[in-house]
């Protein structure tokens, strides 16, 4: 017997420095608003065969980062004519550097396939503030109706990869400190928030928003972090995105 109309989902929620929890149940919750989607849940990218039966990724990971073996089954998988929804700091890779005291962040480019198929790698992020977030295209159905909102979250500074189509974007162009990596600057301000990166027959929604991070998320560099960040997880309009790009990835392609 086939699955009917039922749409597998694998969904990888795992990494460091991020309340992951929050932002699993979160997910799953959404996804359990759409009957006909079942899931299958992981940490990293290892059950690499499920993933690849699945009918669309969605990723919210920090420093997950697949083998070679994986990576070559990821593209082919993007590139056969699947959707996969990533979110936040799926294309980031981590490296601290101490020096006396002192710490920077390094963004080694030591996986590009993976970032060419997601279409950008993380870079540097100045210091959580509040920003505004706007539509670049506010036509297009992924955000059509929502207007220009503000999030206390992350603003993520991405080196990309190939054609994207930014669908929101806000506006950053000053020097970030902490990091190593200036190779998010580009000549004019905006920095996309949203977009669309064909790869292949398939394509990748990346949303940039979505930091979080509880107490004990920082060990053991830091014990009890004192306040938790829940960034745009506050907003109605990151949950309004989460939903639409989840329906997104349901619709399959057109071949």
């Amino acid at each position: 017997m086939g699955k009917s109309d039922r749409i597998d989902v694998y969904l990888v929620a795992g990494g460091k420095y991020h309340n992951i929890d929050h932002a699993r149940v979160e997910l799953l919750k959404l996804l359990a608003e759409q009957p006909r989607v079942k899931v299958k849940v992981g940490a990293d990218y290892s059950d690499i065969d499920a993933i690849c039966e699945s009918d669309f990724i969605i990723t919210y990971t920090c420093d997950v980062i697949p083998t070679p073996e994986q990576t070559t089954r990821l593209c082919e998988y993007v590139r056969s004519g699947k959707k996969w929804f990533a979110l936040h700091g799926t294309n980031s890779i981590l490296r601290f550097l101490v020096n006396d005291g002192d710490f920077t962040v390094d963004c080694p480019e030591d996986n590009v396939p993976f970032m060419q198929m997601l279409g950008s790698q993380f870079m540097a992020h100045p210091p959580i503030h509040e920003y505004e977030v706007k539509a670049t295209e506010p036509e297009h159905p992924l955000v059509k109706g929502i207007p220009s909102f503000k999030v206390d979250d992350e603003l993520y500074l991405s080196k990309f990869h190939g054609e994207y189509q930014t669908l929101l974007h806000t506006h950053w162009n000053d020097p970030v400190e902490n990091f190593t990596s200036n190779d998010w600057v580009k000549e004019d301000d905006i920095q996309p928030v949203l977009y669309i990166h064909p790869y292949g027959e398939g394509q990748v929604l990346y949303l940039t928003l979505g930091h979080c991070r509880g107490k004990y998320d920082m060990q053991p560099a830091i014990e009890e972090y004192p306040e938790p960040e829940e960034g745009a997880w506050r907003t109605e309009e990151f949950y309004e995105l989460l939903r639409r790009g989840i329906c997104w990835a349901m619709d399959p392609i057109s071949q």
